[in-house]
């Protein structure tokens, strides 16, 4: 049986945002992203943030982090871990991940307020040009057991 490709997942649909929303989570939430860079950026969809020379997905990356981080700081948020991935060691042989992201945000409130600031968004082409594909998994903590 061939095996069925899916479409990039590089934003949320409306549905999704909307569930996230009513799932009435409280206190900090964890945003895990896996992230999937194109070879090539392709800042078709911006091209008034396209660099004069070609650059790499995980470049057009490092960009969007740089042009983030302020907007998040001020948003209360923080970037916890950004690290390399690669293939799973328990999981599907045949996805992996370039990067991993973790980013803390203090409510759900602030992190819809982040995601509608005008001028975060206005570097938001350099994700878009980026990313092949992507992940995005609201976690929220639980106490560990003693």
């Amino acid at each position: 049986m061939p095996r069925k490709i899916m479409p990039p997942f590089l934003s949320p649909s409306q549905e999704a945002g909307r569930a996230f929303v009513m799932r009435g989570l409280s206190g900090p939430v964890t945003m895990l992203n896996l992230l999937r860079f194109r070879e090539v950026a392709d800042y078709s969809a911006s091209p008034g943030l396209a660099p004069a020379a070609e650059i790499s997905g995980e470049e057009a990356f490092r960009r969007y982090i740089f042009h983030t981080l302020p907007f998040l700081a001020r948003s209360g948020g923080e970037l916890l871990f950004l690290g390399t991935g690669g293939a799973f060691l328990i999981g599907p042989e045949t996805e992996r991940w370039d990067q991993v992201m973790l980013v803390r945000q203090a409510t759900v409130q602030s992190f819809l307020a982040f995601a509608d600031d005008g001028d975060y968004l206005a570097g938001l082409g350099h994700r878009t040009a980026a990313l092949a594909d992507s992940r995005l998994l609201p976690l929220t903590q639980l106490p560990i057991p003693a």
